[in-house]
Parts: structure tokens; sequence; C-alpha cells
């Protein structure tokens, strides 16, 4: 049985690390926006970003890989579409949730940092899905 591994946290928290830890194919959203080596960010893209980083999720687990994706996820709806993905693909699902602080990578403005704290939801799992935490 393949397995999707979710690391959830806000920047900086040390998720890309952790994730590079396992033998599983590790994606990001952010892996959209690298072309040779560089970084380049275009919000407008953002939901580019994220179809691309699930199908890709989803092709992978319906070859039986191991999938680990590093992502915020700080809405539990991120989270609900990816666990649909696995539910699917009749893969395991694990979520864990980063709460280190480090230097992180892309340079995010610490008022943006801050306004995902804010916006951030807890969850729990229900019927193999999470849940929003009321």
């Amino acid at each position: 049985m393949a397995k999707l591994l979710l690391i959830r946290g806000l920047p900086g928290s040390g998720k890309t690390t952790y994730a590079k830890k396992f033998p599983a194919l590790h994606l990001e959203a952010d892996m959209y926006f690298e072309r040779d080596g560089k970084y380049s960010y275009n919000a407008d893209l953002i939901k580019n970003a994220h179809a691309w980083c699930q199908r890709t999720v989803s092709d992978a687990l319906s070859q039986g890989l191991d999938v680990i994706v590093s992502n915020t996820f700080v809405k539990v709806w991120e989270l609900s579409n990816y666990a649909l993905i696995a539910k699917k693909h009749n893969a395991q699902l694990e979520i864990i949730e980063m709460r280190e602080v480090f230097s992180q990578a892309h340079d995010i403005p610490p008022e943006v940092i801050q306004r995902m704290k804010d916006q951030w939801e807890q969850f729990i799992i229900k019927d193999g899905l999470p849940v929003k935490q009321t």
C-alpha cells in the first residue's frame, strides 16, 4: 500500500528539511516555480502550482509510490484535497505538523507569516479525512 505523508507548517518550520529524510517522492507546490535551479514565485499562478502538485501526487500514488507533500496547508480544506486523493488510490495517509522556527528559504515578509498564523486552522480526523476543529 502506498503512503501519502502531508507535512504542514508555517514558512521556516522545517517542512522541507524533514521531508528530505524519507525515501519517497517529495513534492511542494513551490516546486512549480523553480526553473533551471531558480525560484521565481508568481502569485497569479498559485492555483496552477497546487493543481500541478495534486496531479503529480495522484499519478505517483497510482503507480504505488510513497509520496511526501510539504506545503503550509494553513486551511484544512487544503489537507482535505490531498486526503481525497489518498482515499481514491487506497493510500495510507499521515499528517505531521511542524512547529519549529528556523530561517526560511523564500524571504516571505513577517506580516505574511503573521497573517498565516492568524488564519491557521486546527483539524481532527473524521472518517479518514481531516475536518476543521471547531
